[in-house]
């Protein structure tokens, strides 16, 4: 078991695609998901990254530890199993993912498609819950623990469903700054 201490943030502008390190296509389906954050979950990637090459897929379960740790229980699994699996997924979502060179963990960053789009989230994995963290320009609202933008949250509920009331509401708290965060 690793545990995974991440924080999440939605992107504003393009500003981050000059960070770019790689690029690849996800597919997720969520074969469980309950509401006190333990999930499970399908994922293929297309392998289109540096260290990768090929299709490539994953089954993997979550639990929610703190808002911003979770356990993670990661099993490379076949590529023609992980098909299988995705058509049995309660909910799915596609993104493509880009590796980010920044500083202060490992930063990626996603751009949903479909029902999702045009959502942009930014992930940073961390090595200490109290970790200091300079966040760039294009990094608005931190959106760690929010339930409802989790990528399994996102996959039965797309943001094209949310109302206009409830995205104004998500983003009427604006830019976060290092006071925000610290």
């Amino acid at each position: 078991m690793a545990l995974e201490i991440e924080r999440r943030f939605l992107v504003g502008g393009t500003g981050w695609r000059e960070h770019i390190l790689w690029r690849q296509h996800l597919c997720q389906g969520y074969l469980q998901a309950s509401a006190d954050g333990v999930t499970v979950r399908v994922r293929l990637e297309d392998g289109r990254t540096e260290a990768a090459q090929g299709e490539r897929a994953w089954l993997t379960l979550k639990a929610t530890v703190t808002a911003v740790t979770r356990a993670e229980f990661e099993y490379a699994i076949p590529v023609a199993d992980a098909r299988q699996l995705l058509g049995l997924a309660a909910a799915s979502l596609s993104k493509e993912r880009y590796g980010l060179d920044l500083p202060g963990g490992d930063w990626v960053l996603d751009v949903f498609e479909g029902e999702n789009s045009p959502l942009v989230v930014a992930e940073v994995e961390l090595e200490r819950e109290d970790q200091v963290l300079a966040l760039p320009a294009w990094c608005h609202r931190e959106i760690t623990g929010l339930g409802a933008l989790s990528n399994a949250a996102l996959a039965r509920r797309p943001w094209s469903c949310w109302s206009e009331a409830d995205r104004q509401a998500l983003l009427a708290d604006g830019l976060c700054n290092d006071s925000d965060i610290s």
